[in-house]
């Protein structure tokens, strides 16, 4: 599933292709011919995201709402549009461009008040200018559900996904079984602070980096990595291999349904509380 840095791209290029344009919107594949009825014609106004949700904005208080999940994607680019191959879900084409969207788990098309009911369950967005880690700071300093988990709650925190949450907690020394009571305010200041600058690093370069300067493959003098997400990482599907840090062999677990990675000598199980 693509994480947080990947929607806030899209909203990037949805504003460079439409912003300001009236577009021609159709459902290719028929599924969501009522909804793409709704939008054609209409000016894009803005285009935003929160967390994993996408949220472009048509006059006449129409805001398309997309949630990719495991299997949407988008096709998006300047010029004329080539002919739909695929199951398109809805096309969108402009003056400047045309964005396909294949497969999201969600595609429908909202009023500002229902954005607002939508927005007001999600957590804060390391991305967003408005975010307030407070809020989720407040909900993570009184349960006992581990850091793994919580980082995984778009309701406590949007847009970081199983990559964000592996790389921040290594980077910050927190296992990932430490409960949220027990992760004291310091800690979490520091792991938020560093999921605005990795994720702001994603939006820019459109991958995941989270390797310091001296542990790059440069630095290193070690092979990059190989992996379909790209990007350098610490521990992130590296079961098995040695630490990038300290040698020892990065673990693996499954916790909340989804395959977690950590070293146990570089986040150990306990000194987490302050």
């Amino acid at each position: 599933m693509p994480e947080g840095h990947t929607i806030h791209r899209l909203a990037a290029e949805h504003r460079r292709l439409f912003g300001g344009w009236r577009v021609g919107a159709s459902s290719p594949q028929g599924r969501f011919a009522a909804g793409a009825r709704l939008l054609d014609g209409r000016v894009v106004v803005d285009a935003d995201a929160h967390g994993k949700h996408l949220l472009v904005g048509f006059d006449g208080d129409r805001v398309l709402h997309v949630h990719l999940g495991i299997y949407g994607t988008y096709g998006m680019g300047a010029g004329v549009a080539p002919a739909p191959t695929g199951a398109v879900r809805l096309r969108l084409v402009g003056e400047a461009g045309w964005a396909d969207l294949r497969g999201p788990n969600v595609c429908e098309v909202l009023d500002r008040g229902e954005v607002k009911v939508l927005r007001d369950r999600l957590g804060a967005d390391p991305l967003r200018a408005d975010a307030d880690p407070e809020v989720a700071w407040r909900r993570i300093a009184r349960t006992r559900t581990c850091v793994g988990v919580l980082l995984l709650d778009q309701s406590v925190v949007a847009g970081p996904g199983n990559i964000y949450r592996a790389e921040v907690l290594f980077r910050q020394g927190v296992h990932p079984g430490v409960q949220g009571r027990a992760l004291g305010r310091r800690r979490w200041e520091a792991i938020w602070d560093d999921l605005v600058v990795l994720m702001a690093e994603g939006v820019r370069t459109g991958r995941i980096d989270t390797v310091r300067p001296e542990h790059t493959p440069e630095a290193m003098g070690r092979p990059p990595r190989v992996d379909d997400h790209g990007g350098e990482v610490y521990v992130y599907r590296r079961a098995g291999l040695p630490c990038l840090v300290c040698g020892h062999g990065v673990r693996t677990a499954v916790l909340a349904g989804r395959n977690l990675f950590w070293c146990p000598v570089c986040q150990p199980s306990e000194g987490h509380e302050g």
